[in-house]
């Protein structure tokens, strides 16, 4: 027994290390063990304030801690925060903490003991933070394990309801109050309208539901008639705040049904007055009222509005309406009696009323183009509609005529229209047309209209200016001589005109420099404004200029196309971007290119230029080029342009063929030559006949009979032994070499044919021996020898004359055999001495 009692403490202390292992924190909550305990001090935390905390634990309360030092920390959500720690009364350990600047809106503060290296949590308290005001109203005790301070807004605990204003409906007589809240004070917050009377004490008149910011106030808590106090009030933990309090007659800010417009009629006839008659609501004949009435033309911008009629029901007058004009009316209603902040009635239900017309008034704005054609004047007049308070009415047309109107006669019409603008003919020294304008009520005064020349003196410095995004201001400097007003046109470039070919305009104001056009213009186009000044009995010449009301890139860049290019120089054009694509003004062209081997590259191009030469490329390159149009408002990309550079210049292409065709022209001579070689050949080498191939060699014998040669002494070259010699005079023109001066001396003889024959049946062998030795190819080759002719050597006395022959005759030459003169022995020892 005493063993496993011992044993029994260490229990606790086994299953904590343990939990300590497994986890690193163990948390023992304080309800549980009841060993340690959290406060914070105070419970109301202002945002940005010092928290105060402390912690203490009771050791024989905590098994397995009896023993020790206890070392206690604290955590603030997951960030460690140091405090102090002592000795307690009754062995306890206790821990303080102050934080000097909570700002956070809720945190959790845990007390932990720290044991063998590692920290267990025994306590926590939860903190809700906010500011903190002097309209704080009371504190609640402070409390111990879960602290709750509340976040709230500057400058009061918690934000003061706004804008509180109420509405009595008089169906029920019930008091309807809204309220905007102030900012989210994070915290549960409770709204109450409150409520009192001049004599009694101040009532929860109604609670909000829903988290809503209104609510109504039953007749039963309602003094009528009388002022009563009414405020809003918001609670939370932090305190109350209340908004404005209003002192008000319930009465006073009844919402009362809306009057009805009975009739509206002008009186008298013509004048720009009108009366109106109206009836109040039912349940309003008893009091007395104030009514406002408000209304508006169509075209008026915003309402005109008639205060102070004061009565229950009746008719009220008002002036200053334009004739033939169409008017809008409504009116409200509300106590007399009631202080600003009254409700007014709903406005009526509209009225419509057009007032009655009468004769147009004043003069017309006129413009004019005038052209002499065969002694008459072509006119175009163009005239403005009168503005409405001078129209007076609808107009129905226009008249034109050569002079004013006269009692009891019509001057003649040279025009009758509705439009404004008409073109006629009028005789050629007329310098005056008269323009009137008429309705149902009668005409207008006639506004004289002079043609006048345009010969006057320009004016300078004409400029215009973007006035907006559909409006221009045109600025221009005063002439010397002086004017009696201006005339503005200004047309828009484009390929289709818009509603407004030539809009145009009056300055009446002679003195003026400046004026603002706004018919017709449109962002994004470009319009073309001429300015005419108006001199006493002359038209001075138009200046112009050119403007933009607003600008912004170009819809689309132009598409380049490639003009030339070289190996190292490209050359491109492009066509100039419409106007209607222009969006701008054009301020510059860029080109941009790049190759895989260069980084990109750019020019800026004057917008005036349609073309570009780009220089310094690499040859037999790909260059990927792109071209950009830019305006003051941005700029807009092209599509790219793939083009390659040659690899030679176009003076090189031009030498490269030349070459190349004579390359050619050698090939094909030669080709030609391959082909007619053997014409070739007699015209470079004449051919030198064969005797072998001779008709001669078909006489002789394959075999001849061999003679017996006598041998010759080997001595110098001399005389052969010969039987018969046969010499041959040379035909004339032929120039013979010198004799042998052995052979002077033999007279002529008359030339025979030598004759060999064996036998009666062998052919007849002839030869002929030339009397000049072979000298290689002649130049002028001579005729052959006749047939019973012998050739005989021709000398001089160099010896060059002399026959010289093959040592060996070949067999294949029959004809050389059968020149063997008186049994030579070899045919190369024939010498004509």
């Amino acid at each position: 027994m005493a063993r496993r009692g011992a044993g029994t403490p260490f229990l606790p202390q086994l299953s904590l290390l343990l939990l300590l292992h497994l986890g690193g924190e163990f948390f023992l909550p304080a309800g549980t063990l009841g060993c340690a305990s959290v406060t914070v001090s105070p419970p109301i935390v202002p945002l940005g304030s010092a928290v105060t905390a402390s912690c203490t634990i009771q050791r024989e309360l905590c098994q397995g801690l009896e023993q020790g030092r206890l070392q206690i920390s604290w955590i603030l959500d997951s960030k460690p925060v140091a405090g102090s720690q002592r000795q307690g009364p009754g062995g306890t350990e206790v821990s303080n903490l102050t934080l000097p600047r909570f700002n956070h809106t809720q945190a959790r503060l845990f007390c932990c003991v720290e044991w063998n290296g590692t920290k267990q949590r025994v306590g926590m308290a939860e903190i809700r933070a906010g500011c903190k005001s002097a309209a704080t109203t009371g504190h609640p005790p402070s409390q111990q394990g879960r602290a709750l301070a509340q976040p709230l807004s500057p400058p009061d605990p918690p934000a003061k309801p706004l804008n509180l204003s109420c509405v009595l409906n008089l169906d029920d007589y019930g008091l309807t109050c809204q309220w905007q809240q102030g900012t989210n004070s994070h915290l549960p917050t409770s709204f109450v309208l409150k409520c009192m009377g001049s004599r009694a004490q101040a009532v929860t008149g109604c609670t909000p539901r829903g988290g809503h910011s209104h609510c109504t106030v039953p007749r039963r808590l309602l003094q009528l008639y009388r002022q009563m106090e009414i405020w809003v009030s918001a609670t939370n933990a932090l305190g109350t705040a209340e908004s404005e309090h209003l002192h008000i007659d319930p009465m006073d800010v009844a919402k009362l049904d809306p009057p009805t417009l009975q009739s509206i009629q002008s009186i008298p006839f013509q004048t720009d007055c009108i009366a109106l008659a109206w009836d109040v609501a039912r349940g309003t004949k008893h009091m007395e009222l104030q009514c406002e009435l408000r209304y508006r033309a169509p075209e008026d911008p915003a309402w005109a509005l008639v205060s102070g009629i004061i009565g229950q029901a009746g008719t009220a007058q008002r002036c200053g309406f334009l004739f033939g004009t169409q008017y809008h009316f409504q009116m409200r209603c509300r106590r007399s009696s009631a202080s600003a902040l009254g409700s007014w009635s709903e406005w009526s239900p509209g009225r419509n009323y057009t007032t009655h017309e009468k004769a147009p008034t004043g003069k017309l704005d006129a413009w004019w183009e005038a052209q002499p054609a065969g002694g008459q004047l072509e006119v175009q007049l163009r005239w403005k509609a009168p503005r409405q308070r001078e129209a007076n009415g609808r107009v129905l047309g226009y008249r034109v005529t050569l002079s004013p109107r006269r009692r009891g006669r019509d001057p003649p019409t040279v025009c009758n229209t509705t439009h404004t603008q008409c073109n006629f003919s009028v005789p050629a020294a007329a310098r005056r047309v008269y323009l009137s304008a008429y309705n149902a009520a009668g005409e207008s005064a006639p506004t004289e209209v002079m043609l006048l020349e345009r010969t006057g003196q320009p004016l300078a410095g004409l400029r215009a200016v973007p006035g907006g995004e559909r409006s221009l201001w045109v600025h221009w400097e005063a002439p010397l001589a002086p004017v009696t007003a201006y005339i503005l046109e200004w047309q828009r470039v484009a390929a289709e005109p818009g509603h407004c070919r030539a809009c145009w305009q009056m300055e009446r104001d002679g003195a003026a420099t400046t004026a603002l056009i706004q018919d017709g213009i449109e962002p994004f186009q470009r319009y073309n404004i001429s300015l005419y000044p108006l001199y006493e009995g002359t038209v001075g010449v138009p200046v112009h200029t050119t403007a933009y009301s607003q600008q912004k890139a170009p819809s689309h860049a132009p598409k380049l196309h490639l003009k030339r290019i070289s190996k190292s120089e490209a050359e491109l054009c492009w066509e100039p971007l419409p106007v209607e694509v222009q969006n701008g003004f054009i301020t510059s062209y860029t080109i941009f290119w790049a190759s895989s081997i260069t980084s990109m590259a750019s020019a800026t191009v004057n917008p005036s230029l349609s073309s570009f030469a780009i220089r310094g490329l690499k040859p037999s390159t790909l260059y990927k080029v792109h071209i950009m149009a830019s305006t003051a408002a941005g700029s807009t990309n092209g599509t790219s342009l793939i083009l390659v550079t040659t690899v030679l210049d176009d003076t090189e292409l031009q030498f490269l063929f030349l070459s190349l065709g004579l390359v050619f022209v050698g090939l094909m001579v030669l080709l030609i030559c391959f082909q007619k070689n053997e014409r070739m050949k007699e015209q470079l080498w004449p051919s030198v006949p064969d005797p072998a191939n001779s008709s001669l060699g078909k006489w002789v014998p394959a075999a001849l009979p061999q003679e017996p040669l006598q041998s010759l002494a080997a001595r110098e070259p001399g005389p052969a032994a010969i039987s018969t010699v046969t010499v041959l005079e040379g035909e004339p023109g032929k120039q013979p070499g010198k004799e042998h001066p052995a052979l002077a001396a033999v007279p002529p003889a008359l030339s025979r044919p030598y004759v060999r024959q064996e036998g009666p049946g062998e052919p007849v062998q002839y030869a002929r021996v030339g009397g000049a030795g072979y000298r290689g190819q002649r130049l002028l080759p001579e005729p052959a020898p006749r047939f019973y002719e012998n050739l005989r050597g021709r000398g001089d006395g160099s010896g060059g004359g002399d026959w010289a022959f093959l040592e060996e005759p070949p067999a294949t030459f029959p004809l050389l055999q059968g020149l063997r003169i008186g049994g030579a022995e070899e045919l190369h020892e024939c010498r004509a001495d």
